[in-house]
């Protein structure tokens, strides 16, 4: 059944295990020929792991480059050509010592697995018998690989670990077999197995660390390719010192080594290497990299010579060349006069004509290419006005002034580049000393716009505090005079009040002890009354910010039965909003005399001002 699971036989059974009946000869070489043994072979393995080939080695391929042969191909003669895949694979029953598994019926649809888990080394098997033991699961499933570990449940069931992936393909293969322990019918010895794949956490994490070594594996390969094909890096400069310096001197004068030590002294220019000190060694060296300028044009010059050489002995092949051409093409037209042309067959005559056209267009194309290089020449020519010009002879003759004069200018040309630099020196010394004293300049003068932005925004402010107690004096003001007219209103007309009530006494002949009461009376109606135009006057709260403070003020003072004075609650007020003054607070008490009253204490220099919390009974009052 393994060589089925797997669709290959690469696996062996031992078939001591197996012993089924012959009485049928078709049934025993059909599981004989599923299992991948040949019927009459007793014990013969058809397929192993080194496919069959005695004495084939794997490598072979590898060393010799012959591609190796798969005798799993049907018609190859090593194994029997494949069921077609719309025909089920015909299962058979398997016997083992301690029991027997008997295969489903083929015309079922085949068992249902979950999705399988990544790198999954561990099976479920359900439906186990009762009194099945580990060792009869390790007899049946032992046939498919080697196995590390079961995990064997009361309920029926376990979980078998094996060494490799493969091996759960073919466990699987025993989903749907009905199991039987010996010859039992006990409903405790059977049961029909189904087998899916489990997701193990030891299975995922060898997985990944499987997939992390691959990883690891490609980036190395990818790195490997990378600095194979990255350009070689450029070779190290070293840093500067004198002693570089005087060896990279000598190298500028050599010509052989002229173009490494050029590239060091550029370098070292640019990273800032040249400063007082180092200006004059520098200046050498730029002097020694100049003076092989002359070399240069004498080797350009060499050069241009060789490639009039080459021009010229180019043109004069191609004027022999193109003589050739002439002459091949006189031949052609010779041979298409009459004289030679009615000689010739109809094939070679088609084959003249043809090799003439091709030499024509050949000679053609050549002499129009020597025709451009005498053009080319021409112009030169005329733009050197002649060969014969007096000055060149004047040149030749005057080599040696004008070598002197060449000399004369380099020399020239170096004192002007040295006065250059010394100019460039002074500038930049009068600039950083200019810096510095626009920078002191600068930050004296942002010190002081800053301050006088501060002072600026702390004046602002005052102001606007200023002018809010203004504002709140002058409503105050407002309040005490409106207060003072009604009061006198009130007090003029208690008065004539009470001077018509002494006239009845008087009249009516009533005593002192009424008058009394009468006096007693109006005081208590005046100051009913004053209560009464304090509750009218005092306006409601403006904002949720007093609301606040009322009741912030209120639980400070309950908590304070013998009231507290003005300062007191205002430093207390003051760890709450650092904004708020002790004028606002007193204010605001004032405002609400049913809630808070003003109390005078101790006499003389011991006279305090508190303020208590009367909220309760001006309630019990209202």
């Amino acid at each position: 059944f393994l060589a089925a699971a797997d669709g290959l036989g690469s696996i062996a059974i031992d078939t001591t295990q197996l012993n089924m009946s012959v009485t049928d000869p078709t049934a025993w070489a059909t599981a004989m020929n599923n299992l991948g043994m040949v019927p009459g072979l007793a014990g013969q393995q058809l397929v192993t792991d080194s496919i069959c080939v005695p004495g084939f080695d794997p490598s072979l391929s590898m060393m010799t480059g012959i591609t190796p042969i798969n005798p799993m191909i049907p018609g190859m003669g090593l194994v029997p050509p494949p069921p077609p895949t719309d025909v089920p694979v015909v299962k058979e029953i398997i016997h083992c010592k301690s029991c027997t598994l008997f295969p489903p019926n083929p015309n079922l649809p085949p068992p249902s697995t979950r999705e399988r888990p990544p790198g999954c080394k561990t099976v479920f098997v359900g439906g186990l018998p009762e009194n099945a033991t580990e060792e009869i699961i390790q007899e049946v499933f032992e046939q498919c690989g080697d196995i590390t570990a079961i995990r064997k449940s009361k309920k029926n069931f376990c979980h078998i670990r094996f060494a490799e992936e493969f091996m759960v393909d073919k466990a699987i293969y025993l989903s749907g077999y009905r199991m039987r322990l010996g010859s039992s019918t006990d409903k405790k010895d059977s049961g029909r197995l189904h087998v899916d794949f489990a997701q193990a956490r030891d299975d995922f994490y060898e997985w990944e660390c499987k997939q992390r070594m691959l990883a690891r594996e490609e980036r190395h390969r990818r790195k490997m390719e990378e600095d194979r094909l990255r350009p070689p890096s450029p070779p190290a400069i070293m840093h500067y010192s004198e002693h570089e310096a005087t060896l990279l001197a000598e190298k500028l004068k050599d010509d052989s080594k002229f173009s490494e030590a050029i590239t060091v002294l550029l370098t070292w220019i640019e990273r800032g290497e040249v400063n007082r000190r180092s200006a004059n060694q520098f200046y050498s060296m730029v002097q020694s990299a100049n003076s092989h300028v002359r070399r240069l044009m004498n080797e350009k010059a060499a050069h241009e010579q060789e490639m009039e050489q080459a021009k010229e002995s180019f043109k004069n092949a191609l004027t022999g060349i193109l003589t050739q051409f002439e002459q091949i093409v006189a031949v052609f037209n010779a041979s298409t006069r009459q004289k030679a042309w009615d000689h010739f067959s109809k094939a070679q005559r088609k084959n003249i004509d043809i090799w003439r056209k091709h030499s024509e267009e050949l000679r053609n194309a050549h002499s129009e290419q020597l025709m451009g290089i005498r053009r080319e020449e021409e112009m030169e020519m005329s733009d050197d006005d002649s060969g014969d010009n007096p000055s060149k002879k004047l040149r030749v003759d005057d080599s040696a002034l004008a070598a002197q004069a060449y000399a004369l200018k380099e020399e020239n040309d170096s004192l002007r580049w040295q006065l250059d630099a010394y100019r460039n020196e002074v500038e930049l010394l009068k600039q950083e000393k200019g810096q510095l004293f626009r920078t002191e300049e600068s930050l004296t003068k942002d010190q002081q716009l800053q301050f006088l932005q501060q002072t600026m925004q702390g004046m602002q402010q005052q102001l606007l505090s200023i002018q809010e107690e203004l504002n709140n004096k002058k409503s105050e003001l407002e309040q005490a005079k409106e207060e003072q007219t009604h009061t006198q209103a009130m007090l003029k007309v208690l008065q004539e009040q009470l001077k018509s009530a002494k006239e009845l006494a008087e009249i009516n002949g009533h005593d002192e002890s009424q008058a009394n009461e009468i006096n007693v009376l109006t005081v208590a109606l005046v100051n009913q009354d004053r209560e009464k135009n304090s509750e009218k006057r005092s306006p409601g709260l403006k904002s949720e910010k007093e609301a606040l403070l009322i009741g912030i003020i209120s639980t400070f003072l309950h908590v304070h039965p013998f009231g507290a004075n003005i300062e007191y609650l205002w430093s207390y007020m003051q760890q709450l909003d650092s904004r708020i003054s002790a004028n606002e607070i007193e204010m605001l008490l004032m405002r609400l005399p049913r809630m808070f009253k003003q109390e005078f204490t101790g006499v003389g220099a011991t006279l305090e001002k508190r303020w208590k919390f009367c909220a309760f009974e001006g309630i019990k009052t209202v």
